[in-house]
């Protein structure tokens, strides 16, 4: 089996699901409860908070763990629209975002507030200029993602922090779940007020995460109860789920720092040999990219044949997310970079993870190949 979807979610490190499994049945206790049990996983819940602090290099009380980017974004998002909205309602986020960002601001819409969805060029790339141009006297919050899910499009999140700092009455929200591990991102004196992850993307488990909250940054709560996490998110916290999310966190750094440049070089390989191919048109950038996303397209295959053919000799990679298609075929994303509706309706993903080889690559590619022989002669 070769698994070419890491964008999609990735397979749990040994060490992160031992960790998980060891939690969950030698500190079962509430963190919360005062008895000997609940004492002994508050200490662990407070070393997590300790390590996880340690690897981002931020205070321990800027830390909420959550259920993962889903909840990270709608939190940051609603949290400081609802807090804030007596002193502006206007938020600026970008056209080709996760649908856990769209679908939250346009749920503040209907509350009254207002949003300006920024276009971006061909490459999935927003333009600072026009950022910069739309705040505006009542604009409360910016919320722009680090890498692009579909295309690997790094945005320009150091420049728009820097603009961030010249209005202090604005907060700048970044969902960073698909460069955490990959492509480094700056928290401190950065202008970033919110930064969300997600444990399933790095080799964690499923319903784990974090959401970054800078000090002296208030936000009105979605979960009202126990007052957890500073009373930002109540619920008895997911302490296997949290002590495996700072495992898989350490690991994937430290992968990033042992593998510097393998993604990129599997990246390469494997661009230049979809280049080849004359029926295939690869979408994603050629620079400011994250290495471990690539983008294309065959125009006149049904990208859902193409997975499946390849998923019967067992390699699996993606198109784009159901959740964010305007249509059962056509990508929104790619749509919103102004590609033809043939290129977008036929998009296909490959997300690369450090445990991949180049071995996979040249499969890969040759698997796809025959495949595309083997369709292209069915339709003629």
């Amino acid at each position: 089996m070769i698994y070419l979807d890491n964008s999609a979610t990735t397979k749990p490190y040994n060490e992160v699901m031992e960790s998980f499994e060891k939690v969950s049945k030698a500190f079962y206790g509430n963190p919360s409860s005062i008895h000997q049990l609940g004492i002994e996983a508050e200490r662990l819940l407070l070393k997590a908070k300790e390590q996880m602090a340690q690897l981002l290099g931020i205070s321990e009380q800027e830390i909420i763990f959550t259920s993962g980017g889903t909840e990270g974004n709608n939190t940051a998002i609603k949290g400081i629209a609802l807090k804030h909205q007596a002193r502006g309602n206007h938020i600026i986020t970008s056209s080709i975002e996760h649908p856990s960002v769209l679908e939250a601001c346009k749920s503040l819409e209907k509350l009254g507030f207002t949003v300006t969805y920024l276009p971006v060029n061909q490459y999935g790339l927003v333009s600072v200029d026009a950022l910069k141009a739309a705040i505006n006297e009542k604009t409360i919050l910016i919320s722009i993602m680090h890498v692009n899910n579909e295309l690997g499009t790094i945005q320009p999140i150091k420049e728009i922090g820097e603009i961030a700092k010249q209005f202090p009455k604005l907060y700048f929200h970044v969902d960073n779940v698909q460069g955490f591990g990959k492509i480094p991102l700056n928290l401190q004196n950065s202008g970033i007020d919110l930064c969300t992850f997600s444990g399933h993307k790095i080799h964690g488990v499923k319903g784990t995460g974090m959401l970054y909250i800078k000090k002296g940054t208030a936000i009105f709560p979605l979960f009202h109860g126990g007052e957890q996490e500073f009373n930002y998110r109540s619920g008895t916290e997911n302490l296997a789920g949290i002590v495996a999310f700072v495992k898989a966190s350490r690991i994937i750094l430290a992968e990033y720092n042992e593998n510097d440049g393998k993604l990129n070089n599997l990246n390469k390989r494997l661009r230049a040999l979809l280049d080849s191919h004359s029926s295939i048109v690869i979408n994603s950038p050629s620079s400011y990219h994250a290495p471990h996303i690539i983008n294309f397209s065959i125009p006149g295959l049904k990208p859902e044949v193409v997975i499946h053919a390849l998923g019967q000799k067992g390699i699996y990679i993606s198109t784009k997310s159901a959740c964010s298609s305007k249509t059962p075929d056509e990508s929104a994303v790619l749509t919103a970079c102004g590609l033809a509706k043939d290129v977008s309706e036929s998009a296909l993903r490959v997300s690369l993870s450090y445990h991949n080889t180049r071995d996979d690559i040249e499969i890969f590619y040759q698997t796809l190949c025959e495949v595309l022989d083997q369709l292209i002669k069915v339709m003629r």
